[in-house]
């Protein structure tokens, strides 16, 4: 495996450090019970709430199937519940549970601690610089895909 140096392109850095943080974040979630991909679904529920499964599988970039799979889990475990869309009976609104919002308080306090660890080699305004760095580098555009 090629390690990463300064010299590295860009994108693969981004590669193995998201690699690096999606590998410990799942880790907390396996130890709650949840696939890393359950939590990135009840993170996306807490915090755009209101968004049809379909806005929900794009925002993701998850196609229907998966998400459909994802949503059927969550649902079985209590974690989701959906309802129909107000405005359009055909559409249904996936709504996290109380236990799927106390769940993900849960794993997700515990990935702000290995968040921590990982960013610990920076100071609190280079960790703050990077965050920066990397919301312009994501920007508004929607992604066609997954690396979930």
């Amino acid at each position: 495996m090629h390690s990463p140096s300064i010299d590295s392109e860009v994108t693969w850095l981004l590669h193995r450090a998201a690699q690096r943080m999606r590998c410990a974040s799942g880790e907390q979630a396996e130890k709650h019970g949840l696939a890393l991909r359950d939590y990135i679904v009840l993170n996306a529920l807490s915090k755009t709430p209101g968004l049809t499964q379909g806005e929900l599988g794009k925002s993701l970039g998850l196609d229907k199937t998966t998400l459909m799979s994802q949503l059927d889990g969550l649902e079985r475990r209590g974690l989701v519940v959906r309802h129909n869309d107000p405005r359009d009976r055909r559409l249904r609104i996936p709504v996290i549970t109380e236990d799927g919002e106390a769940l993900r308080t849960t794993v997700a306090a515990a990935c702000v601690t290995v968040e921590a660890d990982l960013l610990g080699a920076f100071t609190a305004d280079e960790a703050q610089s990077l965050r920066h760095m990397l919301v312009t580098i994501i920007g508004a555009t929607p992604d066609r895909g997954s690396c979930l």
